[in-house]
């Protein structure tokens, strides 16, 4: 008996995240979901959809734990990847990449909340979808870059009108405003003046109905 509780102490034990602990709820967990995913996230980022397996290590019953994997499958926490494996056979990989993605954004939404405006959220607003981590890293990186949050949503605004919604465009108007030294409202606004002056098609007062020639 005592060999058998000794043998259970030194079992592998499990790192239990901290941002896991503090966001769980805010991304939409359940206390069961938590343990779920504290298990999955100890095995890897990728690993076959073992049922049996997370069963028996989760102590679960296998229509239990096929339900919790269903609910963070539903929830967008992870997804279920089908494969072939190295025998040509298929089968399901569970992928936690959405799981990372979710506690990305929530990182960003914590750290943002004390700002004046809300700058990623009317990028949402104007582009009608919401934003990739790759598109906050961009915002994030044109404001540490120097840009002023007018001057950037000048720039998505310039975008939107020209029925241009991705952010190449937008980076490239920033890039020629920095190189043109626009970095008010005021001097966007003179730069589109002279631009529009420029290209002002000139129209000859003739008239063409009354030519005798």
């Amino acid at each position: 008996m005592n060999n058998k509780i000794i043998e259970i102490l030194k079992q592998k034990s499990y790192v239990v995240p901290s941002y896991l602990l503090k966001n769980y709820k805010l991304i939409g967990l359940s206390s069961n979901n938590a343990i779920v995913m504290i298990y999955l996230l100890n095995l890897g980022n990728y690993m076959v959809c073992d049922y049996q397996k997370f069963a028996s290590d989760l102590n679960m019953d296998l229509k239990e734990i096929m339900a919790e994997i269903n609910e963070l499958v539903e929830k967008n926490i992870v997804a279920i990847d089908i494969k072939k494996n190295s025998s040509s056979k298929l089968e399901e990989y569970i992928n936690l990449e959405q799981f990372y993605n979710k506690i990305f954004l929530q990182f960003i939404d914590v750290k943002e909340e004390s700002k004046e405006s809300n700058i990623y959220s009317i990028f949402e607003k104007e582009l009608g979808r919401s934003l990739s981590p790759i598109e906050y890293e961009l915002i994030n990186g044109w404001l540490e870059c120097g840009y002023k949050e007018e001057i950037i949503l000048e720039a998505l605004k310039e975008a939107v009108f020209n029925g241009v919604n991705n952010f190449r465009y937008i980076d490239r108007i920033l890039f020629e405003w920095n190189k043109k030294g626009i970095d008010t409202l005021d001097k966007v606004k003179k730069n589109k003046d002279k631009f529009k002056k420029e290209n002002k098609v000139e129209v000859p007062d003739y008239d063409w109905l009354n030519d005798n020639e």
